[in-house]
């Protein structure tokens, strides 16, 4: 249970509440309310602030909650795929209308889109939850992986230039790399001595551990039946960028 659904339901069952009659008096459906108690729904901002006045607390707001309280409401599984939609740009905000008032859904459906489309709740989560994208070799996404940002980063780097490289073939089994296996690259522009890196060569893309030579040249190692290396000078090669982590395929 997430600390805002155990206040919930502290303070309705303190004042001798029903769920159903907290959903009727909130306009959403009972179950809803439960989920929200439970801490298996995402929920708005404004049905939070409208149940938590609904039962009489109305001091409180999404603002005294932490991002592990709102990230504690929430069913990843639930959100993954909400994450994953395009977030279209804002429209222009319409000139207000006078005594415009905001009438409370009571369909179910409805209550269950605004729990998660354009919640500041679900913002937040965006803020400790970064869509990062799976590439193909010749770099276009074939999939999407959540990770945790920490400190406004991805393993060092900026969450929006981290990317995972998926291995199209055993190359680098010998180093613990097999086809299907996924790699995630944080920005290298030049080469970094014993890492594993993806590198642009003879038009080709592929993870190689790399050796650096005298002589402003490089070593390209992969092992797959039997080890194999080949030397290029860095102006050729591309560095994409440094392997910091590893998921394999089972």
């Amino acid at each position: 249970m997430s600390r805002l659904g155990d206040l919930i339901r502290t303070e309705r069952l303190r004042q001798k509440l029903t769920p159903k009659q907290v959903a009727r008096k909130c306009g959403v459906s009972e179950s809803y309310l439960l989920a929200v108690e439970a801490g298996t729904r995402i929920i708005a901002d404004d049905q939070a602030r409208r149940i938590l006045k609904t039962i009489g607390l109305r001091d409180q707001t999404e603002a005294d909650f932490t991002l592990d309280d709102i990230a504690a409401t929430v069913d990843l599984a639930q959100v993954a795929p909400q994450m994953a939609k395009p977030r279209p740009k804002p429209a222009p905000a319409p000139r207000p209308e006078p005594e415009a008032v905001r009438v409370a859904s009571t369909n179910p459906e409805e209550d269950k889109d605004e729990g998660v489309a354009g919640s500041v709740w679900l913002d937040a989560l965006q803020s400790v939850l970064k869509r990062v994208p799976v590439m193909n070799a010749v770099m276009k996404p074939v999939d999407w992986r959540l990770v945790p940002i920490l400190q406004g980063r991805i393993e060092g780097a900026a969450p929006d230039k981290v990317f995972y490289f998926l291995a199209p073939d055993d190359s680098m089994r010998g180093f613990r790399i097999h086809a299907g296996d996924t790699a995630l690259i944080v920005p290298a522009q030049s080469p970094v001595d014993g890492a594993v890196m993806l590198v642009e060569y003879n038009s080709h893309r592929y993870l190689r551990k790399v050796k650096r030579l005298e002589g402003m040249q490089v070593l390209l190692q992969s092992y797959d039946r039997e080890y194999d290396a080949v030397t290029a000078p860095i102006s050729e090669v591309t560095f994409l960028g440094r392997a910091v982590r590893l998921e394999i395929a089972l």
